[in-house]
């Protein structure tokens, strides 16, 4: 019994990759709701009973994918975490070009982000907490790297943190949406820089908005 188990390891692990990529496939190109355990199984080559034999639910595959997509943002990395003070906005920086190289994981990211919005979505929670979870790393690298020069961490870096990240994501929807005008690297790297000298080296601002209620 134990040889078997130990022979069918592999295969499974295997398999259960091979449903992950289709998954991503289907759901980055028709959505979660209209993403069918169907179309993924055929994909793979097995039945819709198969499928939910090494997931149990289409809700709990779409969650291993999410982690399968967040699981490539740090393979390179050493330990496999993001580093923090200013090697994190290099790391954010080194995604985005190495994203402009994997459309269709960006794509299922921006796909189902979006969605996330809506009522009663199986991923809510997870964006959710997804975000919640890199504003603080962002904040706490602004706040490393802004001691280590010296500076009083602004105010400002709240709104730096979610601005960092909401970049990031619409510079991939543009990107996704017309690849030959937007370059995804350079373009996050300009944004990124321009924000955390923004926190760093505040000037007055060039925009003045008076008006605007607060």
């Amino acid at each position: 019994m134990a040889k078997r188990q130990a022979r069918s390891r592999p295969e499974t692990l295997r398999k259960r990759a091979e449903i992950l990529h289709a998954a991503m496939e289907i759901f980055g190109a028709k959505g979660f709701a209209n993403g069918t355990l169907a179309d993924i199984a055929d994909q793979v080559d097995m039945t819709h009973a198969g499928v939910l034999h090494h997931f149990g639910s289409k809700t709990q595959l779409l969650l291993e994918v999410l982690t399968y997509r967040d699981e490539t943002d740090v393979a390179d990395l050493v330990e496999q975490h993001i580093p923090g003070g200013l090697e994190l906005f290099r790391h954010l920086v080194r995604t985005a070009f190495v994203n402009a190289h994997r459309a269709g994981i960006v794509q299922t990211f921006a796909v189902l982000s979006g969605e996330s919005v809506t009522d009663d979505h199986p991923a809510r929670a997870y964006f959710q907490e997804r975000y919640r979870n890199l504003r603080a790393e962002v904040g706490r690298a602004f706040e490393t790297v802004c001691a280590e020069r010296g500076v009083t961490a602004p105010d400002t870096v709240g709104h730096a943190s979610a601005a960092i990240l909401a970049v990031m994501d619409g510079l991939q929807v543009q990107w996704l949406l017309d690849p030959e005008a937007v370059d995804l690297g350079p373009a996050s790297e300009f944004a990124i820089e321009a924000i955390v000298s923004a926190v760093l080296d505040p000037r007055p601002p060039a925009i003045a908005t008076p008006d605007l209620p607060r």
